[in-house]
């Protein structure tokens, strides 16, 4: 099936092929046809599915046939989790709508609001928006809602996740009661399906995979290794297999510098993202890792969800999640629109029960490599050796484990 076939547009069908895309995804092919219907959508795919297309290429062709919208007017609101997939996805409509006339913008904190509030001035047609700062820009009275046709609501299941529930509700309530509204989510959890409820006329909804599994593309992988030698074994790993590009995830902030400082005392350029750092600074050390420049970008979850690096080789958990569903999304980062990609996560022995939790969630069990030179001296799970480098591979089929009830701690809220 071509993009052609979902009934997109000329311009549309030109700016798809000028991103290099040719064949659309599974949830793109259900997407689309039913966003351009004009219904409501709730869609759960796997993160590197396409997802953003999905509700981006329909929301612009639906734009493009009506009247431009009034000073300090939107007419569609996109609301993300993080400041990196506001700009990720506020870049796809500007791709997308290059050979339209569509006015777009992305607000979130972290930078000036002075210069966002200038852009809202003349209105817009497509507003890329996280919770805290539209409700600051709205409390400003820099932003009218009365001409808003879309809502979409983009990683809703880490919306929920971040504490913003609170925030959509009032964003909710600002909002026409006629418009369409879109979801789109890794998954839809109890708490999804319970924010869902009052907001959508008869929603379509959409399921392309199984709920929290991982791509079949993504080689996965544990070391265990004692827990004050984990950095020495990454810069091994890094160094003997020749990795230009890597994407490591620190559980804390002060982790993810500590770690940076250690790669580049070994000559590895190194660079870190979290909730501490500037937006500009974010944002530049994201572009000198795309680019090259940063071999190794430490990021913790609340900085790294979005982040769409094109072929990224390889994802490392230096610290595994506290929430088992976060590795999901963590290791989407890789093995994305068919390619194939490496997961390695370096887990100590405090860190087993969070391992079981993560095993029980995807359905399998990892294979385990202790590398060697770096037996653990805590006692290790059940292990194999085998050979230090990593070649091509071809996906593995897991045992299937029992299915476990799980408990979920109460996340705590951060704002964006």
């Amino acid at each position: 099936m071509s993009f052609a076939s979902l009934n997109l547009c000329d311009e549309l069908l030109k700016a798809v092929a000028e991103q290099g895309y040719t064949i659309p995804t599974a949830i793109q092919i259900k997407a689309i046809p039913a966003v351009l219907s004009g219904r409501d959508v709730m869609a759960a795919a796997h993160t590197g599915t396409g997802k953003t297309a999905s509700f981006t290429l329909p929301m612009v062709q639906l734009l493009s046939g009506g009247a431009r919208p009034g000073a300090l007017h939107v007419r569609a609101l996109v609301l993300t989790p993080t400041r990196e997939l506001a700009a990720q996805v506020s870049e796809s409509v500007q791709n997308y709508s290059r050979h339209m006339n569509i006015r777009s913008t992305a607000v979130f904190g972290g930078v000036r609001i002075e210069p966002q509030i200038a852009a809202l001035q003349e209105g817009v047609d497509v507003l890329v928006a996280t919770p805290g700062r539209l409700l600051d820009l709205y409390g400003q009275g820099a932003i009218n809602f009365d001409e808003l046709e879309i809502l979409v609501l983009d990683e809703a299941d880490r919306m929920l996740d971040m504490g913003f529930i609170d925030d959509i509700r009032r964003i909710q309530i600002l909002l026409p009661d006629k418009r369409q509204t879109l979801m789109f989510s890794a998954t839809f959890s109890t708490e999804v399906k319970l924010l869902s409820e009052g907001m959508f006329n008869n929603p379509l909804l959409i399921e392309v995979a199984a709920e929290n599994s991982t791509a079949p593309t993504i080689k996965q992988v544990i070391h265990p290794v004692d827990k004050e030698r984990k950095s020495e074994l990454l810069i091994d790993l890094i160094k003997k297999n020749k990795w230009h590009q890597v994407l490591v995830f620190s559980r804390t902030k002060k982790g993810a510098d500590s770690l940076v400082s250690e790669l580049e005392s070994s000559g590895i350029s190194a660079a870190s993202i979290h909730a501490n750092r500037t937006q500009y600074a974010r944002t530049h050390a994201l572009e000198d890792f795309r680019s090259g420049q940063v071999v190794a970008l430490v990021a913790t979850d609340i900085a790294a969800r979005g982040l769409d690096v094109s072929q990224l080789p390889c994802v490392v958990n230096f610290d595994l999640p506290y929430v088992a569903e976060d590795y999901v999304h963590r290791i989407g980062r890789t093995g994305r629109a068919g390619t194939f990609g490496l997961a390695v996560s370096l887990v100590s022995e405090d860190e087993y029960k969070q391992l079981k939790s993560i095993e029980e969630v995807i359905g399998f069990q990892f294979e385990r490599k202790i590398f060697r030179g770096f037996m653990p001296t805590e006692k290790a799970p059940i292990s194999k050796f085998d050979d230090d480098e990593y070649g091509n591979f071809e996906p593995d089929t897991k045992p299937q484990l029992k299915p476990k009830s799980r408990r979920r701690g109460k996340p705590q809220r951060r704002r964006q």
